[in-house]
C-alpha cells in the first residue's frame, strides 16, 4: 500500500512539474505541413535554461531524431522525421530535464494547400508591378501606428514611416490588372521593429512576423489569394544576407558565431567591402573574399552567420514556409552574392526540390554582364552554386538609360542598347532575366530621361517588348519623379490618391495632368497587348545596328512578327523595308498595337522623337 501510495506521488509531482514548467516562449516555424518533399523538420525553442533539456514526440508518422542545443542555454532544437504518410494533426512534444518532466506543447502539423496560380511560378510571360507598400496606399488607417513597435507615423518625413499597408495593396488589384501586370513584387513586409527609417522592410526583426503597421499573417496570405483569382501572382522580397539590429535574437543570441563578426550588437564587425566579384575571381585575395561575404551591409544590418548549419537551417525552412503558408507565385532575393555560396546552394535546391516550377529572381547589383550570367542556371540543371533560372538584368538596365539620353555617335546613344543586348550570349536563358527601367533603390525613369515623354515612351515599349521579364516600379507609369541622383526616400514618395484627401488620384485619373494621362494610357495599352502575345513571351530577338539615331528590332516566331522602330531625332526617317526583309518576309502592312491604325509597310515612316511598336501582316 505505501509502495502504491509513492508511484501516486511521483505521477502528481510529474505531473504537476509539466503545469509548473514553462512552456517555450517561441517555436519556429510556428507550424508545418504534412507531405512536404523533405522528411526532416528541425524546430528551433527558445526558453529560458532549455538547452539541456531532452524531448519525446507522440504522433504517428513523427519521429524524434534528437535535440541540439548551442552555447547559449535558452535554445534548444528539436530534429524530426516526417513520414511521407504522416497525417495532419497536433503533435505532443514533452520536455524532460534528467528523465523527469519539464513542460510540453502541442505543434501543428497541416494539410498542404494548392497556390492561388497553380505551380508555374513566374516566367516571360508576366510583367511585374514592384510596389514599396508603405508609400503606396493607406487601406487601413487604423494601423498606421501598432502597439509595441518603436516608429510611429510620420508622413512629412522622406525617411518616414506613412501609413501604405496590405489593405491597401489589396484595394489597388483592380488597378493593377488593369495595367495589364501579372505579378506584384511588394518590398519586404516582415515585422521591422527599428527605431527609425524601418519603412522599407529591409531589417527584419522578426522572420515569422508580417509588419503590425502592414497588417497581419493572415491579411498577406488574403492578399496573396485575393491576387491570385486576379491573375496576379505574388513575389515576396527575401533578404537572406542581414536582419536588423532590433531582431529579437540581437538580445539573446542562438549562438555566439550566429552572426559574423564578433556577435554583439555594436561588437568587433566590419563592414563589406562590397567587392561583389570576389567570390568568382580567381585572383582574389582571401580577405578580400572574407570581408565581401562576412562583413555587414552597414551597421544597423547585422551580417549572418550562414556557415553555421542550425542558422542555415532555419533560414532555408523559414523560406519555405512563407511559400507554402501564403501560396508564392515566387520570391526576389535580395543582395543576392552577399550570402554565403554553400549557403545559397542548399537554400536554392531546397526550394527547387519542394517546388519545381517555383521561380526565383537574384539580385546582383552589377554593370558587367558576365558576373550576373555567372549566377544564372538552364532550366533543367540543379542551384549548383546557388545558381538561380532568374537575375535582375541590371547590365541592360543601364544600357537602355543611357542610350536614350546619350548623344548620338558611332560608340555612344542607341548603340549602347544594342552592344548591351548583344551580351545575351554570356546568359544560359535571356528569356528568364528581369529587365527594368527603374526600381526602388534608383532614381525615377522618367527623371532620368530628363523628362523627356519622348525618352519616356521609348523605354516602356522596350520594356513591353524585349526578350526577358519586365518589371515596372509603382508610379512610374504617372512620371512620378525624383533626383537624378540617388535619394531614397523621395524615389520611394506616396502614389497618388493612395491616401484619403490627396489632390491627385492615380488609381482613378482624378486631379492627374493631361501628360500624366497619357503616360498611364500608354503603359495601360502596351502592358495589357504584352499579356496577350507569346510571340513576345517566347519569340526570338533579331535586332538591327542602330542608324542616324533609329533602333529596330523584332520579335518573332513561326507565327508572328513584331517590330519596334525607335527615332531619337528630331526628323522623320523613311522605314527600308528591304534593309528588313530576312525578317518580314513578304510582309507588307503593319497595325499599330497602341492606336489600332493600320500602315503600308512602303511608304512608312519612322516619326521624330517617337517610336513604334507594330504588328506586322
Amino acid at each position: 500500500m505505501k509502495r502504491l501510495l509513492t508511484l501516486v506521488q511521483v505521477l502528481a509531482l510529474a505531473a504537476g512539474q509539466y503545469a509548473m514548467a514553462a512552456a517555450p516562449d517561441r517555436v519556429e516555424p510556428p507550424f508545418w505541413w504534412a507531405g512536404m518533399q523533405e522528411p526532416g523538420l528541425q524546430l528551433m525553442l527558445h526558453g529560458k535554461d532549455i538547452g539541456d533539456l531532452t524531448a519525446t514526440v507522440d504522433h504517428p508518422g513523427v519521429t524524434l531524431l534528437g535535440t541540439e542545443s548551442t552555447d547559449n542555454p535558452n535554445y534548444l532544437f528539436i530534429n524530426l522525421r516526417l513520414a511521407s504518410d504522416v497525417e495532419p494533426g497536433t503533435v505532443a512534444i514533452r520536455l524532460q530535464e534528467d528523465g523527469i518532466p519539464h513542460s510540453s506543447f502541442d505543434y501543428e502539423l497541416r494539410t498542404r494547400t494548392a497556390p492561388p496560380r497553380g505551380e508555374r511560378g513566374f516566367d516571360s510571360s508576366d510583367a511585374i508591378y514592384l510596389v514599396t507598400p508603405d508609400r503606396f496606399a493607406n487601406g487601413d488607417p487604423g494601423n498606421d501606428t501598432a502597439e509595441g513597435v518603436q516608429e510611429g507615423l510620420d508622413r512629412d518625413a522622406p525617411g518616414g514611416r506613412h501609413g501604405g499597408d496590405i489593405a491597401g495593396m489589396r484595394a489597388a488589384l483592380d488597378y493593377i490588372e488593369g495595367l495589364g501586370f501579372t505579378a506584384i513584387w511588394p518590398n519586404p513586409l516582415l515585422e521591422n521593429d527599428q527605431p527609425g527609417y524601418s519603412y522599407h522592410g529591409y531589417s527584419a526583426t522578426d522572420h515569422y512576423r508580417i509588419d503590425p503597421r502592414f497588417g497581419s499573417n493572415a491579411e498577406f496570405r488574403a492578399f496573396v489569394a485575393s491576387a491570385g483569382k486576379k491573375g496576379i501572382g505574388v513575389i515576396q522580397d527575401v533578404v537572406l544576407n542581414h536582419i536588423g539590429d532590433g531582431h529579437w535574437w540581437m538580445d539573446d543570441l542562438p549562438d555566439s558565431d550566429w552572426l559574423n563578426g564578433a556577435g554583439t550588437r555594436r561588437g568587433e564587425f566590419a563592414i563589406t567591402n562590397h567587392s561583389r566579384f570576389t567570390p568568382v575571381d580567381p585572383h582574389a585575395s582571401d580577405a578580400d573574399r572574407r570581408l565581401f561575404l562576412e562583413g555587414w551591409f552597414v551597421d544597423s544590418m547585422p551580417d549572418m552567420n550562414q556557415r553555421h548549419p542550425l542558422l542555415a537551417n532555419y533560414l532555408i525552412q523559414n523560406t519555405l514556409w512563407w511559400i507554402e503558408y501564403a501560396g508564392l507565385s515566387g520570391i526576389r532575393a535580395d543582395t543576392y552574392a552577399y550570402s554565403d555560396p554553400g549557403f545559397l546552394e542548399q537554400w536554392a535546391e531546397r526550394i527547387r526540390r519542394e517546388y519545381p516550377h517555383f521561380n526565383i529572381v537574384g539580385e546582383e547589383w552589377t554593370r558587367n554582364a558576365a558576373l550576373v550570367a555567372h549566377w544564372q542556371r538552364s532550366e533543367s540543371e540543379p542551384a549548383t552554386g546557388g545558381r538561380l533560372k532568374s537575375m535582375m538584368d541590371f547590365p541592360l538596365h543601364y544600357s537602355l538609360r543611357e542610350a536614350l539620353t546619350a548623344e548620338e555617335s558611332w560608340s555612344s546613344g542607341l548603340i549602347q542598347l544594342y552592344e548591351g543586348l548583344a551580351n545575351d550570349f554570356q546568359y544560359p536563358n535571356p528569356q528568364r532575366l528581369v529587365i527594368f527601367g527603374g526600381n526602388h533603390d534608383t532614381s525615377r525613369l522618367f527623371s532620368q530621361l530628363h523628362d523627356e515623354p519622348a525618352l519616356f515612351r521609348m523605354a516602356v515599349a522596350y520594356l513591353a517588348t524585349m526578350r526577358g521579364i519586365p518589371q515596372f516600379f509603382y508610379g512610374d507609369e504617372l512620371l512620378m519623379t525624383s533626383p537624378r541622383h540617388r535619394a531614397d526616400g523621395i524615389v520611394r514618395s506616396d502614389f497618388p490618391g493612395g491616401w484619403d484627401g490627396d489632390k491627385a488620384n492615380g488609381f482613378t485619373g482624378a486631379g492627374l495632368t493631361a501628360q500624366q494621362r497619357q503616360a498611364q494610357d500608354y503603359v495601360r495599352a502596351l502592358f495589357r497587348w504584352r499579356r496577350t502575345q507569346p510571340v513576345i513571351h517566347r519569340g526570338d530577338v533579331t535586332h538591327f545596328a542602330p542608324v542616324d539615331g533609329t533602333y529596330v528590332y523584332f520579335r518573332h516566331d513561326a507565327d508572328d512578327v513584331v517590330m519596334v522602330a525607335m527615332n531619337k531625332g528630331e526628323d522623320a526617317v523613311p522605314f527600308n523595308r528591304a534593309r528588313f526583309a530576312e525578317v518580314l518576309g513578304d510582309r507588307r502592312r503593319a497595325v499599330d498595337v497602341v492606336s489600332g491604325r493600320q500602315y503600308p509597310l512602303d511608304g512608312l515612316e519612322i516619326p521624330p522623337r517617337d517610336v513604334l511598336v507594330m504588328e506586322i501582316q
